[in-house]
């Protein structure tokens, strides 16, 4: 069974941090009835939804997939790139070592899960101001021996690698390559986001379907050309905090 965690939204996520959009008000009532819709679209793509209470005093605490990465042999609690967010990981490990063996990222490193995009056994690693090659250094020490092979990838203009590119099927990439180079990816095909929608590239693809935002039309048009069935959610709430359909969600198998 796939497992989901989340977090449910804090009221104090107005004071997220930001680093590539303006700060608006975010409607709290509103981002957490997204939120939910959010967590049914797992259900319905066939998750056991594990849901941990809001922590009030982290706003950006919801975007759960920043603080830890998951893999059949053992969990890698992240050190976060912004100051604010370190004592997330914390939380959530609480959580994972009932289901793994639990590592984390130590000083002076520093990664959010949000720059880590898992292909087979690559592990893609986004050089942005969030993760820093200490980290990458880290990983492949942690995860060279069980056959993981780690790559620096670099973005630009972007908060996460996976702001730029994500896998919506097992031989397909979502890719704004205005933020990142696609033939980095090696032997994937991918879909452009249409020009109109520059942050499009960010989907959560789960079994046979895709999560993805209902504000980006012409990039899911896009996809569903090419066969992707779209399972759509306004998180327009969420996105002011630049939040992406994969980091409000922790996903791995709960027996390996």
């Amino acid at each position: 069974m796939l497992v989901a965690i989340t977090r449910e939204v804090s009221s104090s996520i107005g004071r997220c941090e930001l680093t590539h959009l303006p700060r608006e008000p975010i409607d709290v009532p509103r981002a957490r009835e997204q939120h939910r819709r959010y967590e049914q679209c797992l259900r319905e793509a066939g998750c056991q939804l594990l849901s941990l209470p809001a922590e009030e005093e982290l706003p950006d605490a919801v975007f759960v997939e920043d603080a830890a990465i998951v893999f059949d042999e053992l969990a890698i609690l992240t050190r976060p790139g912004a100051a604010s967010r370190r004592t997330e990981p914390a939380a959530i490990g609480k959580t994972l070592r009932r289901y793994r063996k639990v590592y984390e990222i130590q000083h002076p490193a520093t990664l959010d899960g949000g720059d880590v995009l898992r292909i087979g056994r690559t592990l893609y690693v986004g050089a942005t101001a969030r993760s820093n090659p200490a980290a990458v250094e880290q990983l492949r020490n942690l995860l060279t021996p069980l056959g993981y092979c780690i790559k620096y990838v670099p973005v630009h203009g972007c908060l996460h690698l996976k702001s730029a590119v994500t896998q919506v099927r097992e031989d397909l990439l979502l890719v704004n390559r205005t933020w990142v180079d696609v033939e980095r990816f090696d032997r994937m095909a991918w879909i452009d986001v249409d020009p109109s929608e520059p942050p499009a590239a960010n989907a959560l693809w789960i079994g046979s379907a895709v999560i993805y935002p209902a504000n980006f039309p012409a990039t899911q048009r896009r996809l569903e050309e090419q066969g992707v069935a779209v399972l759509a959610v306004d998180v327009s709430e969420l996105q002011k905090a630049e939040a992406g359909v994969t980091c409000c969600s922790l996903l791995f198998q709960d027996a390996v």
